[in-house]
């Protein structure tokens, strides 16, 4: 080694970021393995490399003693005084025991060194990168797909799709490009695993940023999303400024900002609906499509009776309960849902009571406990 490989450190902390000290400290206690594995040594030695030439030194060091019985690792202490006269016992002397063609392996070795830390160091800079992205969007280019996964491009490095966490009209093929959601960033032997989700509610969320400048700048909110991926969503959404229709803000002119998320994720649909502080009309806008007639909240138990048109139960409550389950997982309320005519029979118009449980069985009653079931 010499100086212009010194001069190479130097470039390299500049442009990696990896600390040329830190660097030739890992060369010299490489170093010392491979003196004692190529050279037969048990001794204890020191490596040096000088940070100004760049040459290799190498060291045995000794301890002395008035009787070595090992000299490899004890030297008397007249032999240490005719090196230094300053020597005492127990000290430890150092005496130079560089091989001739120790360079060749020197620089063998530090090549071996700065090409594992240059990878560990690069490693680290898109684990950093990335995890500070947990919970974003990104765009990736599939490289390959199998019956487990789809593994992204994602530029610095390749993520993993789990088919798990594909849409179910998802077919990804190579050279595809997609926007997914990053769930965690692990560190592992192979470098960072970075984990997408193209199902996870957060996708919806982040489209809906991407697409709705209100969002980004904070005009508007998203108070909460209910999502089963590929088939249908909800998105609650509050204005801060009383002048901005938020939900005009998400659907967007001839609704294009809507369109774009709907194309983006296959044709799921989505229903963006109104948010308020008051839970009756949380509930009754959650259940849109369906016009609400009445909504009575019971606050212990968590529960919100929602009473809506004969010719709109079917509606308020969805394909196989999928309306009535979106928007309980929106409001974080158990919904339990009667026509008009299965309310005016059980009395409820005027008192809603406990009597909306005891047909809990008719013929368009939705259970709170099915309603949340996944």
């Amino acid at each position: 080694m010499n100086a212009e490989f010194l001069a190479a450190l130097e470039q390299l902390e500049r442009e990696k970021g990896i600390d040329k000290d830190t660097l030739l400290e890992a060369i010299e206690a490489a170093l010392i393995s491979g003196y004692k594995r190529n050279f037969n040594s048990a001794s204890n030695v020191r490596v040096e490399i000088r940070r100004d030439t760049g040459e290799v030194k190498v060291y045995a060091r000794k301890t002395v003693t008035e009787d070595p019985k090992d000299t490899r690792q004890e030297i008397s202490l007249d032999a240490a005084l005719d090196l230094n006269p300053n020597y005492q016992l127990g000290d430890i002397v150092e005496i130079e025991v560089t091989p001739r063609d120790f360079g060749r392996i020197a620089a063998q070795t530090a090549k071996q060194v700065v090409t594992q830390r240059i990878r560990e160091a690069e490693r680290s800079i898109v684990y950093s990168k990335f995890v500070d992205r947990a919970e974003d969007i990104v765009t990736g280019v599939v490289q390959r797909a199998d019956n487990r996964a789809a593994y992204v491009d994602l530029g610095q490095t390749e993520a993993l799709l789990p088919v798990t966490e594909q849409m179910p009209n998802d077919r990804l093929k190579p050279g595809d490009r997609v926007k997914a959601y990053i769930t965690r960033v692990e560190r592992t032997t192979k470098g960072p695993q970075v984990v997408l989700s193209r199902t996870h509610p957060g996708l919806l969320k982040r489209l809906f940023e991407l697409e709705v400048p209100e969002i980004f700048d904070g005009v508007i909110e998203i108070k909460s999303v209910a999502r089963e991926a590929g088939q249908r969503s909800k998105i609650a959404v509050y204005s801060r400024n009383p002048d901005v229709d938020p939900i005009g803000a998400c659907v967007g002119a001839r609704g294009l900002r809507v369109q774009a998320v709907v194309n983006e994720l296959n044709g799921e649909k989505v229903d963006i609906v109104k948010w308020s502080e008051d839970p009756e009309e949380f509930v009754a806008n959650a259940l849109s499509p369906a016009k609400v007639v009445r909504v009575h909240i019971l606050d212990e138990e968590r529960v919100a009776r929602a009473v809506v048109p004969d010719h709109q139960l079917s509606l308020a409550i969805g394909k196989e309960g999928q309306n009535a389950r979106l928007a309980a997982k929106l409001t974080g309320w158990k919904i339990d849902i009667k026509s008009e005519t299965q309310a005016a029979e059980l009395g409820m118009f005027g008192r809603l009571t406990d009597e909306f449980d005891e047909e809990e069985d008719d013929i368009g009653t939705l259970s709170a406990d099915w309603l949340n079931e996944p």
